[in-house]
């Protein structure tokens, strides 16, 4: 993978953001961090709006982390260019890349383990868009978008 990965997420979510991180510096994984990285209370939808502006403007992926992985999904699909994914199962991470090009992964600091958002990481990473009837059904999404702005 040669994307650069944009990573932040609120306050609930600093210590798995930083484990994620000591992950990533380990299997020389390029990535950014754009914070918070203290558990002082943010208000996510700021860090989530950082994270997808960067992936827009730089055609990276992002990782955004929060207690649920909600409020920073909401936020990020406000952003116009991404398709965020909230993933709680590794089974299904690879889905959001292969039948809706996501390039955004949410996840939940709360309700996951450190191993576990480590597997959904991993494969999301792998993950490759099917195109095909996919990209039809993406496309749709993409003209909406662009229609309403």
């Amino acid at each position: 993978m040669n994307k650069t990965i944009y990573i932040a997420n609120d306050h609930a979510a600093t210590d798995m953001k930083k484990s994620i991180c000591e992950y990533f510096d380990k299997q020389n994984i390029k990535y950014e961090n754009l914070g918070t990285d203290s558990n002082d209370s943010v208000d996510y939808p700021d860090y989530g709006f950082k994270v997808c502006n960067e992936v827009v403007k730089n055609n990276g992926i992002g990782i955004l982390i929060c207690g649920t992985g909600f409020g920073m999904t909401i936020a990020a699909n406000k952003v116009k260019g991404i398709r965020a994914v909230d993933v709680y199962k590794p089974e299904t991470a690879a889905l959001g890349v292969e039948h809706n090009n996501a390039n955004v992964l949410c996840l939940s600091a709360r309700f996951n383990d450190l191993n576990t958002n480590l597997e959904i990481i991993n494969n999301f990473l792998n993950a490759k868009f099917l195109g095909d009837r996919h990209n039809r059904r993406v496309q749709k999404i993409v003209d909406y978008e662009n229609s309403n702005n």
